[in-house]
């Protein structure tokens, strides 16, 4: 077995390769460095960008398979899907009828 470095929060969840925090049920969705201060710049970036954070650099032994051995969080995330319409217009217009007014307005621009 080989050492990884991980990214937690202050409630023991871990940062994702999706860039976004997961609870650790699903190990293949942890984020894995191999060089500790690789972790310690992304929880740097991390913790800039969200001042509110507490995190950490934890260091975590890799199984077999290469997935990180590490309990899960008692907090857990849950994934909501939101459904994409299927086909969206590109762009939608809608005709715009011209008045005796505009017509007026513009032989004055060029009149004058």
């Amino acid at each position: 077995m080989s050492e990884t470095f991980l990214v937690c929060n202050q409630l023991q969840q871990f940062w994702g390769k999706k860039k976004a925090w997961v609870d650790g049920s699903d190990r293949k969705r942890i984020l894995c460095n191999k060089h500790e201060d690789e972790a310690v710049n992304l929880l740097v970036e991390l913790s800039s960008k969200d001042i509110d954070l507490r995190g950490q650099v934890t260091p975590a032994e890799l199984d077999d398979k290469g997935l990180p051995v590490v309990e899960p969080s008692a907090h857990r995330i849950v994934e909501v899907e939101i459904p994409v319409p299927e086909s969206t217009p590109e762009s939608v217009t809608t005709p715009v009828a011209e008045t005796a007014d505009d017509d007026a307005r513009a032989s004055e621009i060029t009149a004058s």
